[in-house]
């Protein structure tokens, strides 16, 4: 990161894509991960018009579970298990593997079609 402007003596810096990676995080691309596709699970329940309990119903989770994580606790919820919650909510989730562009590793991360 990078300032960008100084306002009464403080330095603004310009972020990252990763929130998680600019507060340090060990866990950041895995975090981000997980932070978009709940995004996404809770989008389509919204768009739905779901209650959490029908939600939780159909996604095979206890309420309280789906509670924390549309409210961004998600540590206790694997990625494959918000990946079949997509599927339970009726989205085809796609994994694709391919050569790294510009690092010597890799990266994950979610694109929306």
């Amino acid at each position: 990161m990078n300032p960008v402007e100084i306002i009464d003596d403080i330095a603004i810096e310009q972020g990252s894509d990763n929130p998680y990676a600019d507060l340090g995080r060990p866990d950041a691309d895995e975090m981000l991960v997980k932070a978009e596709l709940a995004h996404q699970i809770a989008q389509i329940i919204k768009s739905r018009h779901l209650t959490q309990q029908r939600a939780a119903e159909l996604l095979g989770m206890p309420q309280p579970k789906l509670s924390e994580m549309l409210r961004g606790k998600f540590r206790g919820i694997s990625q494959a298990k918000m990946m079949e919650c997509l599927n339970r909510l009726g989205r085809d989730v796609e994994i694709v593997v391919k050569k790294a562009s510009r690092r010597s590793l890799g990266h994950t991360h979610v694109v929306l079609a």
